[in-house]
């Protein structure tokens, strides 16, 4: 294996990115693990220390009510309820109950290659839902929501934020983002009840687990070894000329670089029309922003007038204004599609070294992140560099809001923006999950390419991004076929 960083784990590593808490080590980029089978961790061999946040969800306000909620489901209900109304807690419970379900039906095609998504409704997917299970995939995240009547705006808009907006180039009535909210509530870790878990050591722990197990196996990794591009000879992929000038010659080649990196590699015009098209198809920028923070101290948020009721340890969602929130959703959307930067985007908040506290220095740092849905790849009329220590500002200015004084805990940081995002780790565009999760199942990339002998299994194949695995899995078993080695158990 060839990677071209001086680290493995592509966007899934731990690192110590803070000048002046140059011991803190933080999740610089993925910071959950919440989608890969819990079948592959026991295929592999593998086994990942989870440690489950509850509560998992913290809804603040700046009027004094909040939702902090996890496994106690009572506390739950009288929350939702006193929070927003009966109406909106028998809806939830519907959404909740009916994505159950489908995620029971779906999970079992993660690991194989994929049908359409009609042709796995009919094969997977109960009677009764396969087509909601369709509509899902194919229409805006807002459609579905909207079928359950929820009465607040707020709550619609929390979980859409969440599952359908994250890491995707779209909005709530655009086609596709239902696709990736399925993908987002495909959790089934052991004791996770469908949260997404902290990984002890942060997310370079995975990708440590899983080189262990591959060097067990034989595999060799070889960091600092770029690939310059794919040989190709006769139409047959026949290795990998690195950027030193060594040439490794190879039966097989799988590629994990995004599909447009490895055009890149292969030479466009090595590749037919009709699979060139296919990933010009896939085009998105990169949309999110992710502000790595050290901080001295923990926030006080003035809805629980600065008590610890375990609030740092979930998802804190900074949300505008429940009078303001679905205007407020599209306006930010738009000024992105402007290149423009909102003022008040969507935001969730971590606080990791609260509930792994081995991520933290010895002067007690703990590490934090802001990350932001939606920024523009590019900023019209300015520019990043311009404008990222201002933004960052501006988006602490908007924690402030809800704890004061969260400014001027931060120490330091370490932001990525689109731009960055593909610098610090490589990824066309700055797009987190390769290509968009609008596209689902058969719609993503194939993992046999045009080139004989070349597979892709990246993010940008099936099931999707998020540090998930299956692709990696699913390309390997088509590879082991294709040479006629039976699958190992």
């Amino acid at each position: 294996m060839l990677e071209d960083k001086p680290v493995i784990g592509g966007a899934c590593r731990t690192e110590r990115p803070f000048k002046k808490a140059p011991e803190l080590s933080t999740s610089t980029g993925a910071y959950l693990l919440g989608l890969m089978p819990p079948e592959l961790m026991h295929k592999m061999g593998v086994d990942i220390p989870l440690r489950r946040r509850d509560p998992h969800y913290f809804l603040p306000t700046t009027d004094g009510r909040y939702l902090l909620f996890g496994s106690d489901h009572e506390s739950m209900k009288s929350q939702f309820i006193s929070f927003f109304s009966e109406r909106d807690w028998r809806a939830n419970v519907a959404m909740q109950a009916e994505i159950a379900l489908l995620r029971e039906d779906v999970a079992p095609t993660w690991l194989h290659e994929p049908l359409s998504i009609e042709a796995t409704a009919e094969k997977y997917v109960r009677a009764p839902l396969r087509q909601i299970f369709i509509d899902l995939c194919r229409k805006p995240v807002g459609d579905y929501i909207s079928r359950f009547d929820f009465q607040s705006d707020l709550v619609k808009a929390m979980y859409a934020v969440t599952d359908g907006f994250s890491g995707l180039y779209g909005t709530w009535d655009t086609p596709g983002t239902g696709m990736n909210f399925l993908i987002h509530n495909m959790c089934r870790l052991p004791a996770s009840d469908g949260t997404w878990m902290v990984v002890e050591g942060g997310m370079g722990t995975v990708t440590g687990r899983i080189a262990e197990a591959a060097r067990k196996a034989g595999a060799k990794i070889e960091t600092g070894r770029g690939v310059e591009r794919i040989v190709i000879e006769n139409g047959v992929a026949r290795g990998v000329q690195c950027k030193d000038g060594t040439e490794l010659r190879a039966r097989v080649v799988v590629c994990n670089a995004d599909p447009f990196r490895m055009r890149e590699l292969i030479g466009a015009e090595k590749l037919p029309k009709e699979y060139n098209q296919r990933l010009d198809g896939y085009k998105r920028d990169g949309s999110t922003f992710k502000v790595n923070l050290a901080l001295k101290g923990l926030p006080k948020f003035t809805c629980l007038k600065g008590e610890d009721r375990g609030q740092f340890g979930p998802t804190i969602h900074l949300l505008p204004d429940e009078k303001d929130v679905m205007r407020a959703m599209k306006d930010s959307f738009r000024m992105v599609q402007e290149g423009k930067l909102d003022p008040f985007p969507t935001i969730e908040w971590y606080i990791h070294t609260t509930i792994d506290p081995s991520l933290r220095d010895a002067a007690g740092h703990h590490n934090s992140a802001l990350f932001v849905q939606w920024v523009p790849y590019a900023i019209k009329g300015s520019s990043w560099e311009v404008e990222e220590a201002k933004y960052v500002q501006q988006l602490l200015s908007i924690c402030d809001r809800f704890a004061p004084g969260t400014s001027e805990l931060v120490v330091d940081t370490f932001p990525l923006h689109p731009q960055k995002v593909e610098q610090h780790f490589g990824i066309t565009r700055g797009h987190i999950h390769h290509v968009d999760n609008a596209f689902g199942f058969a719609d993503r990339l194939p993992y046999v390419t045009p080139v004989a002998g070349l597979y892709s299994c990246s993010a940008g194949c099936h099931p999707g991004g998020s540090v998930i695995g299956a692709s990696g899995h699913n390309a390997a078993m088509r590879v082991l076929a294709d040479l006629g080695k039976a699958e190992r158990a």
